[in-house]
């Protein structure tokens, strides 16, 4: 895919997750929608990860962007920086790497994107013996997203399935009436990149625990409303640990939260602008 100009910048984030990785690129190899690029905003990963991007750099037509920094621990919000830095459309969609879309996922972010706007999807959550078992034949038929496939590998029926399967007004009633707020979720979201460079992007103080919370905070601070996509933009994430949490980051995190609802924080001073 050749593109001077895209429309739209996917900006996926990843770490040491080779495997998820090349499910994740699968599902936008059969997109929809075609004018976007990929950028992969690469916390610190190892050669394995390095491999799959230049493998499907190499053999799809995917214009794909790797925006590296070294390990020093959980520095997503850096990585972040850097990567909307790297982006040539104005207008991003972030999601993580561990996340496949639905063949509409893109074109869905692009026809309901609004002005003074963001989307907040949603995500449906994969056990580890389902997201083992998904092949690129699964990808390309679409089977990953079906209730009965899922339901037919063990998956337990729950109301969540109705992500995977509502359209029309079933849809529409399900985004209106969810009783989850517009948030900013760092798996499946997207806004206009002069909001975001507006609010300095993400803040670098930030380890796991609530930091996509916060940017979405800053955002809605500077009269950017979210908007419900969780029934309309679909992506399946795979199972995986999370290493990485801890206790004191996240009660750090819930100060700068606090603080970014008190005084009304719209530009962070530790964002993009540190770079």
């Amino acid at each position: 895919m050749s593109i001077k100009t895209p429309i739209i910048s996917v900006v996926i984030t990843t770490y040491n997750q080779p495997e998820w990785l090349s499910k994740t690129l699968l599902g936008y190899q059969y997109q929809t929608f075609d004018s976007f690029e990929i950028i992969i905003a690469d916390d610190g990963s190892d050669e394995r990860t390095k491999a799959v991007i230049e493998k499907f750099q190499k053999q799809t037509g995917l214009s794909i962007v790797h925006v590296w920094h070294e390990d020093r621990g959980f520095q997503k919000t850096a990585i972040l920086n850097k990567a909307i830095l790297a982006t040539r459309s104005d207008y991003l969609i972030f999601t993580d790497g561990d996340c496949i879309p639905r063949n509409d996922f893109i074109a869905v972010h692009y026809q309901k994107r609004k002005s003074n706007s963001f989307l907040s999807g949603g995500y449906f959550k994969l056990p580890k013996t389902i997201s083992d078992l998904i092949t690129e034949a699964d990808i390309e038929t679409q089977s990953c997203f079906n209730p009965k496939w899922l339901l037919n590998l063990g998956l337990k029926k729950t109301f969540k399935l109705n992500k995977l399967s509502s359209t029309g007004y079933k849809e529409f009633f399900l985004n209106k009436y969810t009783v989850t707020s517009a948030t900013w979720n760092g798996m499946n979201s997207s806004a206009w990149k002069k909001d975001i460079l507006a609010v300095n992007g993400f803040d670098t103080r930030m380890q796991y625990g609530g930091l996509d919370r916060e940017f979405g905070e800053r955002l809605v601070n500077n009269k950017i409303k979210g908007l419900q996509i969780r029934y309309s933009a679909i992506c399946v994430h795979l199972f995986h640990l999370r290493g990485y949490k801890n206790e004191a980051a996240i009660i750090a995190n819930k100060n700068i939260r606090a603080q970014t609802k008190k005084e009304k924080i719209i530009k962070t001073p530790y964002g993009i602008n540190q770079l």
